[in-house]
């Protein structure tokens, strides 16, 4: 019997925040996938420092118990899923590719992504990753309720 790969999942870091701060839902179950390595979380560096300055922000804003076990639970999730880890894009990468995208700030991301070549990347920010971007870039762009939806019906 042959095993399959892993599916590749470029997580944007709205899905990797939404599914460390939730309790549930589809975003903490993307994330459980990565972590019990049924998937392979592919980790942008610069979406890795979004997701970090994020959580520290957020963090301090619970009493320090629950502020450090949510930095806790990041660190648990990337030592469980040992992400593949995509480099940042130089700055040149990043003006030359500025029309691929309308948000300047999903530049680095969307690089990133490409490089990576990922079977999923995964966002909630499908006003600026739309079917167009997914189609000029290669990419497979859904949100994780779209991945869950899509991937049942190829599944079933």
């Amino acid at each position: 019997m042959s095993r399959q790969k892993p599916l590749r999942l470029f997580l944007d870091s709205n899905v990797l925040t939404g599914g460390i701060l939730s309790a549930w839902g589809l975003d903490k179950a993307v994330l459980s996938l990565c972590a019990a390595r049924i998937c392979r979380m592919v980790l942008a560096e610069y979406v890795r420092e979004e997701v970090e300055d994020n959580l520290l922000y957020r963090a301090a804003a619970f009493p320090t118990e629950e502020g450090a076990q949510i930095l806790d639970d990041y660190a648990k999730l990337l030592k469980l899923a040992r992400p593949e880890i995509v480099p940042l894009p130089s700055t040149e990468q990043v003006a030359a590719a500025r029309r691929l995208i309308a948000h300047a700030a999903d530049v680095p991301v969307l690089l990133s992504a490409m490089e990576a070549r990922p079977d999923w990347l995964l966002t909630h920010n499908l006003k600026h990753f739309t079917p167009q971007v997914a189609r000029r870039c290669g990419l497979r762009i859904a949100s994780p309720t779209e991945f869950f939806v899509l991937l049942s019906r190829e599944l079933g």
